[in-house]
């Protein structure tokens, strides 16, 4: 059998840290492989995860280089209107050359909360009513709302904001579906699988 695969997540925030949480071990499931997962960074925003990567790339990579690489990387940082590709490359950027190639960028396009909003009908199922997206657009806060807003109509309390529902989200959704409506989400599985099925 094979050795679990060792995963560390960098994320701006708990909802990025949740939702990937949950979506790293469906896909490692879904694949058959295991995965020993650590947060390293979850908490400060898009700069704090740059710094705090920083500062991982220079323990792990240079300072320390008999210490074994973890097989994946994950750094998670929303676009904020940026074009995708522009923010992914900020990230990317920023990565040592001996991370680059067993690192996966998740930059959800605008933010988070438009991954867990992904899938209207599994969301429906899980929270018990539908979220109402309208046009795609790039506003400070917009999809946190609609999210929040989605789940008091379902007569939930919004403790987290809907970060509590991340599991059961990740579990029910269509991910074919999902990614069709999210092209930055589409993106994010089509490398974590990449890297699932070649390691």
């Amino acid at each position: 059998m094979a050795e679990p695969l060792v995963v560390h997540l960098f994320a701006e925030d708990r909802a990025h840290e949740e939702f990937l949480k949950a979506l790293l071990m469906r896909l490692a499931a879904q694949e058959g492989r295991q995965m020993m997962l650590h947060v390293l960074a979850a908490r400060g925003g898009h700069g704090r995860v740059l710094r705090e990567l920083e500062i991982y790339q220079r323990s792990i990579v240079r300072a320390v280089p008999w210490l074994r690489l973890p097989d994946l990387v994950i750094v998670a940082a929303d676009a904020n209107c940026q074009p995708f590709a522009k923010a992914r490359q900020n990230v990317r950027s920023a990565l040592d050359h001996a991370l680059r190639e067993r690192t996966v960028v998740a930059c959800p396009d605008p933010h988070i909360e438009s991954w867990y909003l992904a899938d209207p009908e599994s969301f429906a199922r899980v929270v018990g009513a539908r979220p109402r997206l309208g046009r795609k657009k790039c506003e400070r806060d917009r999809y946190k709302s609609i999210l929040a807003s989605t789940i008091r109509e379902a007569g939930h309390p919004p403790t987290l904001g809907g970060v509590e529902f991340a599991k059961e989200l990740v579990e029910a959704m269509d991910l074919f579906r999902a990614g069709k409506a999210e092209t930055s989400l589409k993106h994010f599985l089509d490398e974590v699988l990449g890297h699932l099925r070649q390691r």
